[in-house]
C-alpha cells in the first residue's frame, strides 16, 4: 500500500490542494490515533515527535501516525517522564525543550501546532515567523486581528467564499469551522501543560466541528 506523508501533501506545489473536509478528516484520524496511545492502554504511550511528516496518508486518504522511534511509555504512577532525546524544533512543547519533560500534554501541544500548520500552511520554522521572534501560536494570535484570509490558507475556501470574506465578517460554515479549529489549536498549545486540553477533548471537539459544519 503506497503512502505519502502529510507534510508533502500539504506543502509540495505539485500536489493538488487538500480541501477543508479532507484536512479536518486527516486531523481527526491523527487525533484518534494519539488518543488511543494516551488513553487506550493501561500505561500511556507518548509519541514525542508529532509533526506532519510523521502522519502518513494511504490511498484512501486515511491518516496513520508513524515513527515511534523516540516514543515513551509512562509508568502507571507517573504522568510524565524525562528524556534527553528531543523531538522536532517548532513542534516540541516548552517544557519538553527546556527541561526534557515528556508527558501526554506535550503530544497535545505538538498536535496543536500541527493543526494550526494545516490551516495556515505555515511551518512553525518559517523564516517570517522566526525573524519576528514568534512561534506559530503567537503569530496566529497577532495576525488574527485582521481578516481570516490573511492568516489561513485561501485554498480552504471556495472562490465565492474568498470574495465574500475580503469584505464581510465571518459568516460561512467554512469560516466558522476554521475559526473553531484555530481555537482548538490554541487550546492545545497553551504555555503550561496542565492548562491544555486532553486528546479525548480534541477528538470530541473535532467530531463536533466535522458533524456540524462539514457533513451534509
Amino acid at each position: 500500500m503506497s503512502q505519502i506523508d502529510f507534510r508533502k501533501a500539504q506543502h509540495d506545489k505539485e500536489d493538488r490542494h487538500l480541501n477543508l473536509h479532507q484536512r479536518v478528516t486527516v486531523m481527526l484520524d491523527a487525533a484518534m490515533a494519539v488518543e488511543y496511545l494516551h488513553h487506550g492502554h493501561v500505561t500511556p504511550i507518548v509519541h514525542c515527535d508529532l509533526k506532519p511528516a510523521n502522519v502518513l496518508l494511504d490511498e484512501d486518504m486515511v491518516a496513520h501516525v508513524g515513527d515511534f522511534g523516540i516514543s515513551k511509555v509512562l509508568s502507571i504512577s507517573k504522568s510524565m517522564a524525562y528524556t534527553e532525546t528531543l523531538g522536532t524544533l517548532g513542534y516540541i512543547a516548552p517544557e519538553y525543550g527546556s527541561e526534557g519533560i515528556v508527558s501526554a500534554s506535550g503530544d497535545v501541544y505538538s498536535y496543536g501546532i500541527m493543526l494550526m500548520e494545516v490551516l495556515t500552511k505555515r511551518r512553525p520554522t518559517d523564516e517570517e515567523i522566526f525573524n519576528e521572534n514568534l512561534d506559530l501560536r503567537k503569530w496566529i494570535i497577532q495576525s488574527f486581528s485582521g481578516s481570516m484570509m490573511d492568516v489561513v490558507d485561501v485554498n480552504l475556501f471556495s472562490e465565492d467564499e474568498q470574495i465574500t470574506s475580503k469584505s464581510e465578517q465571518i459568516t460561512s460554515k467554512s469560516e466558522i469551522c476554521i475559526a473553531s479549529m484555530i481555537e482548538l489549536g490554541l487550546d492545545c498549545t497553551k504555555e503550561t501543560a496542565e492548562s491544555r486540553v486532553t486528546m479525548k477533548e480534541v477528538v470530541k471537539r473535532l467530531n463536533k466541528i466535522k458533524n456540524t459544519f462539514l457533513e451534509t
